[in-house]
């Protein structure tokens, strides 16, 4: 009997005990949070389902509509939003037809299924400045023929849409909230995006990141990225701003209030602290972040202008080693959870303060407990062993490796060992991922070092589903030898 038919046994029996048990934890019932999938191995989606009710958590957010992933959270009572990637946004505003076979293969099909979705955010962040306006025309077209879609299947009452929005989209020239206006190169398309959000009361769906004012402007004052009330703050009529969030938040305010739609509903897409990847990046300064931001849920304190509590999907449940490291090498560590499940921090989803662990996930499985590491003993040049770490690095995670980092105490021979494996792991550990012209070799001996983990990979979704039907059959056999043998 190999490994992967006994995880999947043993996955059986965690799920009907979850099922029987219902969720442990306490979260608010505002709180959601992002998954991401821009991992080499993602999470079983069954496990992130568990891992949500243990800890109390009722909503999620995700960036596209994999069926798979979409169907896990069948009967689970947790609300979804599903993402439209911005690749397919000239797809759909070009043609109805092809938002309503969306619809019907991707939600119609789900909520029959019993997966209660409630969102539907066409695009993410489409105007970034870095895209030059790629999606400027097509994202509201896009958006309308989806709700045309939604509203000829019978669930445009039920299912949201709108399209998930950097904080860049609205500007002050002063950095005051009230001068606070939508950006001069798509105030238009921005208006009329407001409108339609307004005319089929679906909400404004925005990013706010502290972290990331702190992390481009060396003057940011660091407290004022923080709720606990250390910063000087700011004053605009006759209004005290003492974190960054609340004036980013009343920024929009009145953006929405001078494009004449000032009752839209705000919902807060990705809010979060990185845990690596920066001097700032840290488990201490995470959950500093999220104890401050918590407990103004549960206080249900919003912004001086926005003073209602607003559903917020905090970013990001598990760290994602394949996410783009343009901006940053904190770009990989967004997770309150490890890639694994494993909690990184105390954080309280009640908000009530209290210091502890949230529930890690249950029923994971790993590949082979083995590493690659930089072969000992062996006499090469210096070169072939940096031209070797480059390559592993490139293709590879090597986020963590630097100073100020989790793998800073690492020595030269550490940091190469370090990459080598990450690559081996992305790979699935594959033999041929771990030789890099001789100089590597696979060991059996964990070798992590204080807070510098190396990591395993998990288990393939193919193989877990493989293991799964194993069993399924397994459990067929032994149904139809019970029934007619004894």
């Amino acid at each position: 009997m190999n490994s992967s038919f006994m995880w999947a046994f043993c996955m059986v029996l965690v799920m009907a005990v979850s099922h029987f048990q219902g969720g442990q934890g306490e979260a608010l019932s505002d709180i959601g949070v992002n998954w991401g999938a821009m991992a080499s191995q993602p999470l079983y989606p069954p496990v992130v389902v568990n891992l949500l009710k243990e800890n109390g958590i009722s909503r999620i957010k995700l960036f596209d509509a994999d069926p798979w992933t979409v169907s896990a959270f069948s009967g689970s009572n947790i609300e979804v939003m599903v993402g439209i990637p911005n690749e397919m946004l000239k797809k759909l505003s070009k043609d109805k037809d092809n938002a309503e076979d969306w619809v019907k293969h991707n939600v119609s099909k789900q909520v029959k299924g019993g997966v209660d979705i409630r969102y539907i955010s066409v695009g993410n962040e489409p105007f970034l400045k870095s895209y030059n306006g790629s999606y400027v025309g097509t994202t509201l077209p896009a958006m309308k023929n989806v709700q045309r879609a939604l509203n000829k299947a019978g669930l445009g009452g039920k299912i949201k849409v709108t399209s998930a929005l950097n904080a860049d989209v609205y500007e002050s020239a002063t950095d005051k909230p009230s001068d606070g206006k939508f950006r001069k190169d798509i105030y238009d398309v921005m208006v009329e995006i407001v409108s339609f959000l307004d005319e089929n009361k679906s909400p404004f769906l925005v990013n706010i990141y502290p972290f990331l004012s702190l992390y481009q402007n060396v003057d940011f004052p660091k407290d004022y990225a923080f709720f606990d009330g250390n910063a000087k703050g700011t004053d605009d009529k006759n209004v005290h701003y003492s974190n960054m969030f609340d004036a980013n938040l009343d920024t929009l305010v009145w953006s929405l209030k001078k494009s004449g739609h000032p009752n839209v509903t705000i919902v807060i897409g990705e809010v979060g602290w990185p845990t690596d990847g920066d001097k700032n990046a840290n488990a201490e300064n995470a959950k500093r972040f999220y104890q401050g931001f918590l407990k103004r849920m549960a206080n249900k304190k919003g912004s001086p202008l926005h003073p209602k509590s607003m559903i917020t999907y905090l970013f990001s449940l598990t760290d994602e080693n394949q996410k783009s490291i343009a901006p940053g090498d904190f770009e990989r560590h967004w997770g309150i959870f490890t890639y694994d499940g494993k909690p990184k921090f105390s954080i309280d989803f009640s908000g009530k303060g209290q210091d502890k662990m949230p529930i890690a996930a249950k029923g994971v499985s790993y590949q082979e407990h083995e590493w690659c590491v930089l072969k000992q003993g062996t006499k090469t040049d210096q070169q072939a062993v940096q031209d070797a770490l480059a390559y592993a690095c490139s293709m590879g995670d090597c986020s963590s490796l630097g100073s100020a980092r989790s793998c800073a105490d690492l020595t030269s021979a550490g940091n190469v060992s370090y990459a080598f494996n990450q690559y081996f792991q992305i790979n699935d550990q594959s033999v041929e991922a771990c030789d890099f012209n001789g100089l590597a070799e696979i060991v059996q001996d964990d070798p992590s070092k204080g807070n510098c983990r190396f990591p395993l990979a998990l288990m393939s979704s193919a193989n877990i589903l493989k293991a799964m039907q194993h069993l399924r059959l397994y459990l067929i056999g032994f149904t139809i030898i019970f029934t007619f043998c004894l």
